[in-house]
């Protein structure tokens, strides 16, 4: 798992507390294939210590060696992978060429303030003036990209993506364990009493109270997920009642094909749900792997959350294609 933006802020803090420098690595631009995407960081202490990844392990070593020797003191653009020579050496896939921006960040109020505002799932546009080396933060509204420009460097800081559960059985477990190894935030809710006392990931509670008053009770952004997997319309249909209305990025439900549509005619017509909001529904959930286990479900509900958390819609790939109207007539007959 590579390190979330606030892993990466947090383990800096703790080494400038320590009283070490800290150089922040920012992908600022890529060229062919690249294993990580821009705005993806890597903070390299003084003393030796680094958290997060550029590259998923190709130019680490050499970028780590370079900057515990010396911390930079003013913006600096690196580059990997522009010859042959560079591309062999450090494994570059594809002819892969990385654009990086490394910065000092020795402000702890600074480290402090942006930490702060990913806890309380705010994301911040961070602006680095290239010359200068001094930097500002913004509200982020989406209003733009990660980007670099001759001047400046801009990156996004978001909160760490977050799903939410409802359901304590064995899917909902593989869910719990596969959504934390990918670096989501994970939150389980289960008012059943047989599932809670069941419920066998220690390290990770159940969440209190009925489906709708948890998801209520959170703080639902563009980058949640809810999933309901408890396969008892009780509970199910109880956690939809607020998901459905929440502005978080996918909303799915754990059935076969009728119940779902049996599921979104209910909505509709005893809950008050408008079509377009029932059309928010992924159901049945996940991708059409051919799952029949518990792991194997939840790994297809995973591939279809992450697809859709890297920009990728594919359920609206897979779809059948519409017919196409018959011709009148055939030239390719005879």
């Amino acid at each position: 798992m590579h390190d979330s933006q606030l892993t990466v802020l947090q383990g800096s803090l703790r080494c400038l507390q320590q009283g070490h420098a800290i150089t922040l690595v920012s992908v600022a631009a890529t060229w062919g294939t690249s294993p990580r995407q821009v705005g993806s960081l890597l903070a390299v202490s003084s003393d030796g210590q680094f958290f997060g990844s550029v590259s998923g392990g190709c130019v680490e070593e050499d970028l780590i060696e370079r900057l515990v020797q010396q911390p930079v003191h003013a913006p600096q653009l690196i580059r990997y992978g522009e010859t042959a020579t560079e591309r062999h050496r450090f494994g570059l896939p594809c002819g892969g060429v990385l654009q990086l921006v490394a910065e000092p960040l020795n402000d702890i109020s600074e480290v402090q303030a942006l930490i702060g505002e990913l806890e309380q799932r705010r994301a911040v546009l961070r602006q680095t003036c290239l010359t200068s080396g001094a930097s500002e933060r913004h509200a982020y509204r989406g209003q733009v990209a990660p980007k670099l420009s001759s001047q400046h460097w801009c990156n996004v800081f978001g909160p760490v993506w977050h799903l939410v559960i409802v359901g304590a059985g064995e899917t909902g477990r593989y869910l719990a364990e596969m959504a934390g190894a990918l670096g989501f935030a994970v939150t389980v809710s289960d008012p059943r009493p047989d599932y809670r006392s069941n419920w066998p990931l220690t390290h990770l509670p159940l969440t209190e109270g009925y489906p709708d008053d948890v998801i209520a009770g959170l703080n639902i952004d563009p980058r949640t997920a809810i999933v309901t997997v408890a396969h008892d319309p009780r509970v199910d249909d109880m956690a939809l009642l607020q998901a459905l209305k929440s502005p978080a990025f996918y909303v799915g439900a754990l059935g076969s094909h009728a119940n779902n549509q049996a599921r979104r005619q209910r909505l509709q017509e005893h809950l008050g749900f408008s079509a377009a909001e029932v059309a928010r529904l992924a159901g049945p959930v996940g991708l059409p792997l051919g799952s029949k286990t518990p792991a194997e479900i939840a790994l297809a509900i995973m591939a279809e959350i992450v697809a859709l958390k890297n920009g990728i819609d594919l359920r609206a790939q897979l779809a059948p294609a519409e017919p196409a109207a018959s011709p009148v007539c055939s030239l390719a007959a005879g």
